[in-house]
């Protein structure tokens, strides 16, 4: 009989899901990408261009300034909305296993996490490896995006 009550939770149990939105039009960003979609085998982060549909429905298109730009995830169970170094302490939470000690930048102040962000937002196009152009996606990782 517990089996059948075990079961019954699991059945109940709703896996939480992330938008990681970012610039599509940013080599840097795209590249970053792809390296969360290795990082994710569990498929728990979607993907999402800041030129998309979803992010002008949002309100988030802005995020994509090719001056202070940065990414924003937002968790769907709740609607809560991340960006700066807020949103890579919750993609780490997202992603798990050794990924979430860096989780531990929470306790960095703000200011200063978000000046790190900042410089490297603002120089990502220098960051970017010479040659590197926007790959085409996957499959695996065209099946997470969302326009």
């Amino acid at each position: 009989m517990l089996g059948i009550a075990a079961a019954g939770r699991r059945a109940r149990f709703h896996v939480m899901r992330w938008v990681l939105f970012f610039d599509g039009d940013c080599a840097f960003c795209s590249d970053a990408v792809r390296r969360v979609a290795r990082f994710d085998p569990r498929g728990r982060v979607d993907f999402a261009p800041l030129q998309g549909k979803l992010a002008g429905e949002m309100e988030l298109t802005a995020n994509a300034a090719k001056s202070g730009g940065t990414m924003v995830l937002l968790r769907e169970a709740d609607g809560m909305l991340f960006s700066r170094s807020d949103a890579l302490i919750e993609l780490a939470r997202a992603l798990g296993g050794f990924w979430q000690v860096l989780t531990l930048s929470r306790f960095i102040p703000k200011p200063l996490r978000d000046w790190v962000y900042n410089r490297i937002a603002d120089n990502r196009d220098r960051l970017i490896r010479k040659g590197t152009n926007c790959a085409l996606p996957t499959p695996e990782l065209r099946s997470r995006l969302r326009e």
